[in-house]
C-alpha cells in the first residue's frame, strides 16, 4: 500500500495520520498534497478549530523514503526539487493555517518526520519518543524547513550536532529545551493531543489566528513594527463578537462559547 494521508473527526477536532506501516509512515508524494487539501478544507469548515497530526502505530515518521530517494537519483535532479517543493507548500501550509496545529508524537520523528513535527505549533510526545536529523547519517542536508525551525529554537552548538552530527534526542530533553510542549506516558501521544486541542477548542478562533500569525511575524519585525501589528489585531479583536461573549462571561463568571 502506498503512503497515504487519513482524515478523521475527533469532535472540533481534525485529525490527520501519516499512514505507511509498511515503511515506518514514510512520508512519500501522495501525503503532501493531501496534506495541503485537509488543511484548505479545514480552514474553511467552522466546525473544525484544532488540527491533530500524528502516525499510524506505534511511530510518528521516518522521514523519506529511502528506495524511492535513490531511484530519484536516477532521473533529473528537477524530479527530486519538485517533490521537496510539494512537501515544503505542505510545511508553509501548516506554519500559516490560521487555526492551531499539534504534532502527536509516539517512536520516532526521523528526518522530514521531525521537520514536520517542528512546523506544527505544539508537540505532545511519549516519553520514550526519539527525534533526530538522520539526514546526514545518509550523505543528505535537511529539509522541511529543519535548519529554520531548529536555528530559531536551539542553541548554535545543538542544532550543529543535531544535524550534522545526527544525533538522536529524546521526548523529555527536548521539552526541557522548550521544543516539546508535553510529554505523555507512551501510547498516549494521541491522547494527550487531544486534551490540549480540546482546550483551545474552547477559546476564541479569531484570537488563537491573531496569536499564530503574531509569534510567526515577530522574528522578523523590529518592536515598532510588532507594536503596531498587536494594535491593529487587539482592536479587530474587540470589536469581533467574541469579545463580547468573552468579556460578558468573564464578569459574569461562566465560560464563555465562542462563535
Amino acid at each position: 500500500m502506498s503512503a497515504q494521508l487519513l482524515s478523521t473527526s475527533q469532535g472540533r477536532t481534525m485529525v490527520l495520520t501519516l499512514s505507511n506501516p509498511g515503511h515506518r509512515n514514510a512520508l512519500g508524494p501522495e501525503m503532501y498534497a493531501a496534506g495541503v487539501e485537509a488543511l484548505s478544507v479545514a480552514e474553511s469548515n467552522p466546525e473544525v478549530r484544532s488540527v491533530v497530526l500524528t502516525g499510524e502505530g506505534a511511530m510518528f515518521c521516518a522521514g523519506g523514503d529511502l528506495k524511492r530517494l535513490q531511484a530519484n537519483r536516477e532521473q533529473p535532479p528537477e524530479v527530486q526539487a519538485q517533490s521537496i517543493e510539494h512537501l515544503h507548500n505542505w510545511i508553509e501550509a501548516i506554519r500559516t493555517f490560521p487555526k492551531p496545529v499539534i504534532a502527536a508524537v509516539e517512536g520516532a520523528a526521523a528526518g522530514a518526520g521531525f521537520s514536520l513535527a517542528l512546523a506544527c505549533d505544539f508537540i505532545v510526545a511519549a516519553r520514550d519518543a526519539v527525534f533526530v536529523m538522520a539526514y546526514s547519517n545518509v550523505g543528505l542536508s535537511p529539509d522541511g524547513g529543519a535548519s529554520w525551525s531548529l536555528a530559531r529554537a536551539l542553541p548554535r552548538p545543538l542544532v550543529n550536532e543535531l544535524l550534522m552530527a545526527g544525533e538522536r534526542i529524546h521526548a523529555p530533553r527536548l521539552h526541557e529545551l522548550g521544543l516539546v510542549n508535553r510529554v505523555s506516558d507512551p501510547g498516549r501521544a494521541l491522547d494527550e493531543a487531544l486534551a490540549l486541542a480540546e482546550r483551545l477548542n474552547q477559546r476564541a478562533p479569531n484570537v488563537l489566528a491573531s496569536v499564530k500569525e503574531l509569534v510567526n511575524e515577530a522574528p522578523q519585525a523590529t518592536l515598532t513594527q510588532q507594536l503596531a501589528q498587536e494594535r491593529t489585531h487587539f482592536v479587530r479583536n474587540l470589536h469581533h463578537p467574541n469579545a463580547g461573549i468573552g468579556i460578558a462571561a468573564f464578569l459574569a463568571k461562566q465560560a464563555a462559547d465562542y462563535q
